[in-house]
């Protein structure tokens, strides 16, 4: 505790005399004795030169888990592989140090406020009502453009019934590598790591505080700040995150990581259409194969599968859509959409973080996307209509 005078002051604060300081090796004996299991709280203050105790860390939050201990980690300077470790042994949450003002007392709130809260309740999201659509868009190689495709199909869906459009979030869950940032010229901010890692307590004011805005109108999470482990969430705590996204908004754009990960089943499950982007090369053919391969093997439907070609050859380029149509039917695929290559307005767009639509809205791979996100959205005003 020498290393955390603030927390001192903290825990006085909240709990006046009524806590005590443990070592490491004092608390896994202690948790041993039966009045451990009167503990209402075990905060575990941790610093990178704790980095070589992680097995010992990890088994005393294994051991409190075990006797329902409530489990806050107080954290300076610990890497995000690490802290990951740690929620995943079974810390319930987690406050940076040096601590907020009140960032203590709350944290301490949220923990008995989940403390309360059923496990059904926990998975569950209170609905609103809205019942948005979900689209997933994954890349199947690097560079086929999905990160374009994904925010630009988001900006369309949003623009494509003028003012009364409906209301649009794009999830950028490439934790590692993802861009939907960079492509609208939007920070990275620690909320959509605190957001990620307390998804147990998960509400919408907890997931609008990490959503940033696009000139006002297009919602977004954006990656983390750090690259993060794929397994950062379970299949439940990422089904619980898209939920609450279509609970609060009309569409959900999802942009995926190239990576089949132990959760991508349950996007394919929650998604209304998978776009898979692939461009007219080997890479893209091999990987088309291997990802068919796989959803077979788990007894996995295709039927939600759209497959689209990117920079596909133009409508007079007769040898290039001749060579698209060999290469869909060796794979046993359809192209639902053909976006004609784009050009250096794509790239410039990228840079400048504009959707096509505001920075060049007559290119021919923006008007593509655009006539997409027409059908989507008429579709979707058909099914509403028929739902009613």
């Amino acid at each position: 505790m020498r290393n955390f005078d603030l927390l001192i002051e903290d825990m006085e604060a909240v709990f006046s005399d009524a806590w005590g300081e443990l070592t490491f090796i004092e608390t896994v004996s202690f948790l041993d004795d039966p009045d451990a299991s009167d503990l209402e709280l075990l905060a575990i203050a941790l610093d990178d030169e704790d980095a070589a105790q992680t097995n010992l860390v990890k088994l005393i939050i294994e051991r409190a888990a075990a006797k329902s201990i409530r489990i806050l980690l107080i954290a300076e300077s610990l890497s995000p592989i690490l802290l990951h470790q740690m929620l995943r042994a079974g810390a319930d949450d987690f406050v940076p140090y040096p601590l907020p003002e009140n960032a203590l007392k709350d944290a301490i709130e949220r923990l008995h406020k989940s403390a309360q809260t059923t496990a059904s309740a926990q998975i569950a999201p209170t609905p609103s009502g809205r019942n948005g659509t979900v689209l997933a868009v994954q890349s199947l190689a690097g560079g086929a453009g999905a990160t374009t495709f994904a925010v630009n199909l988001a900006w369309e869906m949003m623009q494509a019934q003028g003012k009364s459009g409906p209301s649009v979030c794009i999830l950028d869950l490439d934790f590692q590598s993802g861009t939907v940032s960079t492509y609208l010229d939007l920070p990275r901010t620690e909320k959509v790591y605190e957001m990620l890692s307390q998804t147990s307590t998960l509400d919408r004011d907890a997931f609008f505080s990490a959503l940033q805005r696009f000139q006002e109108k297009l919602h977004v999470l954006t990656a983390p700040s750090d690259m993060l482990p794929l397994d950062l969430l379970s299949p439940d705590e990422i089904e619980r995150v898209i939920g609450i996204a279509s609970d609060s908004f009309d569409v959900v754009i999802i942009d995926m990581p190239r990576t089949i990960v132990h959760w991508t089943e349950t996007v394919l499950s929650a998604a209304e259409q998978y776009f898979a982007i692939m461009e007219l090369d080997m890479r893209s053919a091999q990987n088309t194969l291997r990802l068919i391969r796989a959803l077979k093997a788990d007894g996995l439907s295709m039927d939600k599968f759209h497959f689209v070609l990117n920079r596909a050859p133009r409508f007079t380029d007769l040898g290039g859509r001749s060579r698209a149509k060999r290469m869909a039917e060796s794979l046993g695929i359809s192209f639902a959409t053909l976006i004609p290559d784009g050009g250096a307005q794509v790239r410039d767009a990228n840079d400048h973080g504009l959707p096509l639509g505001e920075f060049a809205a007559k290119n021919p791979a923006g008007k593509e996307i655009r006539k997409l996100a027409i059908a989507l959205s008429q579709a979707r005003g058909a099914a509403k209509i028929a739902a009613e």
